[in-house]
């Protein structure tokens, strides 16, 4: 990298409180880490606004569901897509990012992926199971989500939200990239305890899974989680995509793999704006 200290806004809220993980520790350490390299300013994305243009970059990380603030958060979206501002993300992803209609756009297209659906009246294009879950568009750490029963969803309506079966399955496993690179994997041994996460393995298989959703998405450069469940048949199914602002549990890692991700961040930040003053 340069010996130029470019600026950093990293937006966080560090007094987020989330189930099972401390979303601060992680953003407080990642800042810590990237101090060595970048000039940091840290804010709450609804107070970035006027220091947007005084930096190089800006990282959305761990702010909590953006529905909390979505009003901001709209706004911050087209300023960034509208004003040439650089994200990490990019403000263009096409999953999570934008809510969980790409759900329905990959049943419907013959993804691998839990098969979801907005309207009551197409539960018949579901699996003859008879628990569903119900989760909000635009909810995020299960906020919202909810198991209903085959009858309960048939008269219910589904406005914001969408539906899927009960999946039966072994364990959730979650692949986390940097642009186009795995860095690591976890998954739950006990799926009755989500965050209790263990270092993964992945196959080829299990790669080529994981790598046909970061190329569907297309970002240009950033960090995306895909979260998938183990069936009892040896298959995965994609749960979601998180292209805005995935967790990292960055402090469960390995120290080699820790420090591998953080040189990897680094020089994806530093690539990102490199490619930027470039075609500027």
């Amino acid at each position: 990298m340069t010996s130029t200290k470019y600026a950093i806004l990293y937006l966080t809220d560090l007094y987020f409180e989330a189930k099972g993980r401390n979303y601060y520790e992680e953003d407080l350490y990642l800042t810590g880490r990237l101090r060595s390299d970048f000039e940091i300013l840290i804010c709450h994305p609804c107070d970035s606004e006027k220091f947007e243009k005084l930096v190089d970059i800006v990282i959305f990380r761990n702010a909590g569901p953006v529905m909390n603030f979505k009003s901001y958060f709209e706004a911050f979206v087209n300023r960034v897509n509208k004003e040439n501002i650089l994200s990490y993300n990019p403000m263009n992803g096409r999953a999570d990012m934008k809510g969980k209609d790409y759900l329905i756009e990959m049943t419907n297209t013959g993804y691998p992926v839990i098969p979801t659906i907005e309207r009551s009246e197409d539960l018949d294009l579901l699996s003859p199971a008879e628990k569903f879950m119900v989760k909000l568009k635009d909810g995020a750490d299960s906020i919202g989500m909810h198991v209903v029963d085959r009858g309960t969803l048939a008269a219910r309506d589904l406005k914001g939200e969408i539906a899927q079966p009960f999946v039966d399955f072994d364990y959730e496993v979650s692949f986390y990239f940097i642009d186009e690179d795995l860095q690591y994997a976890l998954y739950a041994p006990d799926k009755t305890k989500r965050w209790n996460l263990e270092i993964y393995k992945p196959t080829e298989s299990d790669l080529l899974f994981a790598r046909q959703f970061i190329a569907w998405n297309g970002l240009s450069h950033g960090i995306q989680r895909v979260d998938a469940c183990r069936l009892p048949d040896g298959s995965l199914l994609l749960v979601e995509l998180e292209d805005l602002n995935p967790y990292l549990s960055i402090d469960l890692l390995p120290q080699d793999v820790r420090e591998n991700f953080i040189s990897n961040f680094k020089k994806s930040i530093w690539k990102a704006i490199m490619n930027r003053n470039r075609n500027h």
